[in-house]
């Protein structure tokens, strides 16, 4: 449930700076990532051994087309993504901003805000409710899994 007290930062728009569709390199595995999105479905078509789909994702030219590839990992299988995504994401938040000083200090600076993705279509990773929305339907919110890594991310560069 969340903090009615909190202060809330919303964001969405792949222009902000914690969307995993953001322009920002990070290097992992040996391997150089334009945006966290890339280095998620990479890790996806790893987890199911999609190897095919891990390289075609490397080479993929947009953040979305990373997103198109990542759907098709084969193998998928959901209950074994779940028990493994919310450190996928986590990982990938934490290269994201260790990696970039001035993202870091863009996070930092949050102070205690409640982060929270604002993506309308996406209960998952957002809470499926855009910014105009997501107040009168705070307690439906979706799960915020991007938005819950950010904040964990946040407090290991703080420590």
């Amino acid at each position: 449930m969340p903090d009615l007290d909190a202060d809330i930062l919303f964001f969405y728009r792949a222009s902000h700076p914690f969307s995993n569709f953001y322009p920002s390199k990070f290097v992992a595995d040996g391997l150089l990532f334009h945006w966290a999105e890339q280095y998620i479905m990479y890790r996806k078509a790893l987890h199911f051994d999609d190897t095919a789909s891990a390289q075609k994702i490397m080479q993929a030219y947009s953040p979305a087309d990373c997103k198109k590839l990542g759907r098709r990992v084969r193998g998928f299988d959901e209950a074994s993504w779940v028990l493994v995504r919310e450190q996928v994401a986590f990982d990938t938040v934490l290269l994201k901003f260790q990696h970039n000083r001035k993202l870091r200090d863009v996070l930092l600076q949050t102070g205690a805000a409640l982060l929270v993705e604002a993506a309308p279509s996406d209960r998952i990773w957002g809470i499926g409710f855009s910014e105009q929305d997501a107040l009168a339907y705070r307690f439906q919110w979706g799960e915020n899994l991007l938005g819950k890594a950010l904040m964990r991310v946040r407090d290991e560069l703080r420590d």
